[in-house]
């Protein structure tokens, strides 16, 4: 099963693209970025690129993954062309 970025909302923990937990801090739903604290090395609060979000964790407790717009998708292959 799988979830729109749309439906990741704020209190929500994800995993990212690298394997690190995230908590996501805002609702803007119609960005590329989201304002998340991240659990990585260090615990630190940042914009996070919605495509780097794969795995929303759902109030029953299980993780879903997560799909992403057509433009979030076509800005993530922009950001690659740039080395990001």
């Amino acid at each position: 099963m799988s979830i729109s970025i749309k439906d990741v909302k704020k209190g929500t923990y994800v995993f990212l693209r690298n394997g690190w937990k995230a908590k996501v801090e805002d609702n803007t739903v119609n960005q590329h970025t989201r304002v998340c604290t991240v659990y990585g090395d260090y615990t630190e609060m940042g914009s996070v690129y919605t495509t780097d979000i794969v795995e929303a964790q759902m109030n029953d407790g299980s993780w879903q993954v997560v799909t992403h717009t057509p433009a979030q998708l076509k800005a993530a292959q922009t950001r690659t062309g740039w080395g990001y």
